[in-house]
């Protein structure tokens, strides 16, 4: 048995929410630095929310070829591949010339850092069922909910003494960093006996078949667009919270936290709260939708900052119960093609985020009026979900091997 087989539950774990952590650390930490980098590089808002754009886009395309590869190939060169190329990208990404040439570097990042995503879900898939494949997924979102609290108070301390360059390069260390934990303790989970062969034919085959399961597409477009809430706040975040708001970057980053740990703390007190998954993730979305139209009206009403604030905070922390959940209620419907579920999953999931944060803008009441878009259409999303599931039992709890 290899030292990665023997590695504990909980630095097994750890090292999948580090893998998942690229989204949030190469989003959130450089998220203050934003304004900087339109002086920087001669470009305007819009230019610079490009370059989230193209790394979103770099997510869920790479997560359509990774996660497909990795069921004919395995996971575990997959994903040490992909944490080179991505270090590799963070270090383009800091030395970029042009706003042109960043959104490039930030698209490759993306792609790469896609296997850190796509493949962390196939291995909990791989190794877990029922109910302890929800806790491991909402466990993973917690300790993975450390990094939007992080990055952008780190972002905001490192941005006066290194720029947003140097964000950048320390970006690049923790993909050296995610390197050292597969190694470490992630080790392969798709034997060579489950592995598909017929390469593209088959590909093509497994998504169409994974396409018509309906659970599995309803439950990943409550995720998706639930998730496009998120982006939406993110994309406008920096703008309206300083710009409109009028907080200092420091106070931005403190808001930016706080949100972020109400998303961890839901998503811990949802681990451990002992109630289906469906369920769960119906009272999320609830929150969620109900707390963007609060949002939206008060923003018409001239944005208060107060009242912002707080209804920023429990739209945020509402994904807690939805993400880890959604997650768990999709992919168990494709256990046969786990990397190929997964693919398809995240590729949605980011995709619509990139289709989301040019939408946004600068303004308070159009950051609003996407999340309410968003949350509502997933509304309608679980609605057709908890009809197409109801009936099916719970599946088998497994544990982790």
């Amino acid at each position: 048995m290899s030292r990665a087989e023997r590695a504990p539950l909980a630095v097994w774990i750890t090292v999948l929410a580090l893998l998942t952590s690229i989204a949030p650390l190469a989003t959130d930490m450089y998220l203050p630095a934003l304004p900087r980098v339109v002086d920087d590089l001669g470009t305007t808002a819009s230019g610079v929310q490009l370059t989230l754009t193209a790394f979103l886009v770099g997510l869920a395309l790479g997560q359509l070829v990774i996660g497909p590869l990795s069921d004919a190939r395995g996971r575990r060169p997959l994903l040490l591949a992909g944490a080179v190329v991505c270090a590799l990208a963070g270090v383009a990404v800091a030395l970029s010339p042009s706003i042109g040439f960043m959104v490039g570097a930030r698209f490759v990042q993306g792609f790469a850092g896609a296997a850190g995503i796509v493949l962390a879900r196939a291995v909990i898939v791989d190794r877990t069922t029922g109910r302890r494949t929800a806790q491991l997924f909402t466990l993973m979102m917690a300790i993975n909910g450390v990094a939007p609290v992080v990055a952008p108070l780190v972002g905001s301390g490192l941005v006066d003494g290194i720029g947003w360059r140097g964000i950048f390069v320390v970006l690049a260390g923790l993909a050296v960093l995610m390197l050292v934990g597969v190694l470490a303790a992630v080790p392969e989970t798709l034997p060579v006996e489950r592995r598909r062969t017929g390469g593209l034919r088959r590909t093509v085959t497994d998504i169409g078949a994974v396409l018509r399961r309906a659970p599995y597409v309803s439950w990943t477009l409550v995720l998706a667009l639930s998730f496009s809430t998120m982006f939406a706040y993110i994309s406008g975040s920096s703008f309206v919270l300083q710009d409109v708001l009028g907080l200092s970057t420091a106070g931005y980053a403190a808001a930016f936290a706080a949100n972020a740990g109400g998303l961890v703390l839901t998503s811990v007190l949802g681990a451990r709260w002992d109630v289906e998954p469906r369920r769960k993730a119906t009272i999320g979305v609830a929150i969620l939708v109900t707390g963007a139209a609060a949002l939206l009206v008060v923003t018409l009403l001239g944005s208060p900052t107060w009242p912002v604030l707080g209804l920023l905070f429990v739209a945020v922390s509402s994904l807690g119960l939805v993400m880890g959940n959604a997650t768990a209620l999709a992919t168990t419907h494709v256990r046969d093609v786990a990397g190929t579920g997964s693919a398809l999953l995240g590729a949605l999931q980011f995709g619509l985020g990139a289709a989301v944060s040019p939408l946004v803008g600068s303004s308070a009441v159009t950051m609003a009026a996407v999340m309410v878009g968003a949350s509502a259409l997933a509304t309608v999303a679980l609605l057709v979900a908890r009809r197409v599931t109801v009936d099916e039992p719970e599946p088998v709890v497994a544990t982790a091997a």
